[in-house]
């Protein structure tokens, strides 16, 4: 068996850090860094040769830095002879760019699908893509994890009973859908119609709502628009405690201010992107995906089931 070799770029050290010690292995040495101008440069700074690499570099803001920093380690290890390399992206930028909404505009996704895969990887390893469809955009093996594990035991290890999961939008049903299975919960949607990027209306709630506690579900909050819109309307139906719960932490703009001035008790999100001072919040509550990841790194090194981790 191919040397399992795991590296990470500066996206996220702390999640790789946490990733290699669940392994039992320790983080290889690499130079990532820039010019004063701006261009990535890397080394690699051992023996890859016939080596397993794994690169993780979630595509978080700065998204185009870290984008280039993954496709420059990539270029690195293949000129390396490394003898497979997998890019553990738990965050994928651009994601929401996954089709045409309107006239004369790219998608995105499928552009960053395509520089990936013509930088040299051989498969990626990614977390809860804002479309399952973006799988399809790679024409290389894609293991696709979902989080719902790790934050179902969370609120099932609060004795979370009686309530509603809430999607906060049509799209999102089948994630609520799921998590409200496992939770034993019903299931409520919001029915909002977008008016422009990073705008959301909300129109009205499908579901019973009212007197009961409710975890709206979605995979990203970027502003937090769309979470603190769904928060208003609930409460006007008459929804008592509402959590909210998602795998990225995007949190831009003026994300912590809307949700520290929304009614939301609690915020539970994973460490996917790495949250600076800028973005944190007592009602946020962050769990780690470093196990799961790292889990799902064993087993394709030692090519076993990846879906199994999710029966």
């Amino acid at each position: 068996m191919a040397r399992l070799i795991v590296f990470a770029g500066n996206a996220n050290r702390t999640l790789a850090q946490e990733i290699v010690e669940y392994l039992g292995v320790p983080l290889g040495q690499a130079e990532v860094s820039q010019f004063s101008d701006g261009e990535v440069f890397v080394q690699i700074l051992e023996n890859v040769r016939g080596a397993d690499v794994f690169v993780i570099q979630p595509t978080c803001p700065p998204v185009n830095h870290h984008l280039m920093e993954l496709l420059v380690m990539i270029d690195a290890l293949r000129r390396a002879s490394a003898y497979r390399i997998t890019a553990v992206i738990p965050y994928y930028g651009y994601a929401r760019q996954d089709r045409k909404v309107q006239p004369r505009v790219p998608i995105s996704a499928k552009l960053v699908a395509d520089l990936i895969a013509v930088s040299g990887v051989n498969r990626i390893l990614t977390m809860d893509l804002h479309a399952g469809q973006i799988q399809g955009f790679f024409n290389i093996p894609v293991d696709h994890l979902y989080a719902a594990p790790v934050l179902l035991r969370y609120f099932q290890g609060r004795g979370w009973d009686g309530g509603v999961v809430v999607a906060p939008d049509a799209g999102g049903v089948e994630r609520a859908r799921a998590f409200a299975k496992r939770l034993g919960t019903s299931l409520a949607f919001i029915d909002k119609r977008r008016e422009g990027p990073n705008e959301a209306k909300v129109m009205h709630i499908i579901g019973e709502v009212g007197d009961r506690d409710v975890i709206i579900v979605d995979d990203m909050i970027d502003t937090a628009g769309t979470i603190t819109q769904a928060v208003t309307a609930l409460k006007k139906e008459g929804a008592r405690r509402i959590f909210a719960s998602c795998t990225h932490p995007v949190l831009s703009g003026p994300a912590i201010e809307r949700i520290e001035s929304s009614a939301i008790e609690e915020v539970v999100v994973t460490n996917t992107i790495p949250l600076d001072e800028r973005r944190t919040s007592k009602r946020l509550t962050v769990l780690s995906v470093a196990p799961l990841l790292g889990e799902a790194i064993d087993r394709i090194h030692r090519e076993t089931s990846v879906s199994s981790l999710f029966i």
